[in-house]
């Protein structure tokens, strides 16, 4: 078997038990369906998936409901039993354990005290913490991606088909860097209908045969914030460089799309270790 070619056989396959995941993540994980829709034997494609994955299903339907139940936390009023029972957790004790374990404190206590609070206004009405923000002068960026619609929460489905893929094909490269492009303001544009892509860079002789798209970003100069902590608190951070950083740097937006680069995974670090880079274009 040669480079990752060995795989394609499995690609769509593994690619329907990615997108049952994500569709049902309310649901009990049963295995032997997840073996049927991979028209696999339980006993191989477990294996496959962890291969290709990196991690069990299991464990990828644990992160993924954590994942929901912190955007919960930050964006809705759901009570913290409620988001326990929808992630999976009918024991309210067990959901306080598992997420602390996970996100560094209680469910409660994320809630009021997250990483995601430190971009709220004080009782003044700024904020007051500074942020590390740099300006960087960047080269074009030649893209291969998936397409995503829906809540950008959700983009990790797409990530999953994109690594997939690339995986299978045999292009996965180690320089290849994560990018993220969003192309809607989710303040101003239904979640369903929020438009964006989970790409990878990748030179232009690479072949991008579906459900892969050939896309770009824009060189020039960005302000880039560097944010750590979990990917449900980034619209935050969005929040903050609009209204604080941008009139306060006297510089001009550019006419070009904000994108955001994935220093380390998921798979890899817990959620409150997660680095992202957030490059927002500048004139």
């Amino acid at each position: 078997m040669s480079g990752g070619t060995a795989w394609t056989l499995y690609e769509t396959r593994l690619r329907r038990v990615s997108a049952y995941i994500h569709e049902h993540l309310d649901d009990e994980l049963d295995m032997e369906k997840l073996a049927e829709i991979a028209c696999m034997s339980s006993y191989h494609w477990h294996r496959i998936y962890r291969a290709i994955y990196g991690e069990t299903a299991a464990a990828t339907v644990k992160r993924l409901r954590l994942h929901r139940a912190a955007g919960d936390l930050v964006n809705t009023r759901l009570s913290i039993r409620d988001i326990a029972k929808r992630s999976g957790y009918p024991n309210l004790q067990s959901f306080n354990r598992i997420f602390r374990s996970v996100y560094g404190m209680p469910p409660a206590r994320y809630r009021n005290e997250g990483s995601h609070t430190i971009f709220e206004p004080s009782t003044q009405g700024r904020i007051t913490v500074l942020f590390d923000v740099t300006l960087r002068t960047i080269s074009p960026m030649s893209l291969i991606g998936v397409a995503h619609r829906g809540s950008y929460m959700q983009i990790g489905q797409a990530f999953e088909t994109l690594f997939g893929t690339i995986f299978a094909r045999g292009l996965a490269g180690p320089d290849m860097r994560m990018i993220g492009v969003y192309l809607d303001d989710p303040d101003v544009v239904a979640a369903e209908k929020l438009r964006s892509y989970a790409c990878v860079t990748a030179g232009e002789g690479t072949a991008a045969d579906a459900p892969l798209e050939r896309r770009s970003v824009d060189g020039g100069d960005y302000a880039v914030l560097r944010h750590k902590g979990p990917y449900a608190d980034m619209h935050k951070a969005y929040q903050w460089l609009y209204a604080q950083w941008l009139p306060a740097s006297g510089r001009q937006l550019r006419d070009t799309v904000m994108f955001e680069e994935y220093i380390n995974n998921p798979r890899d670090v817990p959620p409150t270790e997660l680095l992202t880079d957030i490059y927002m274009p500048l004139q």
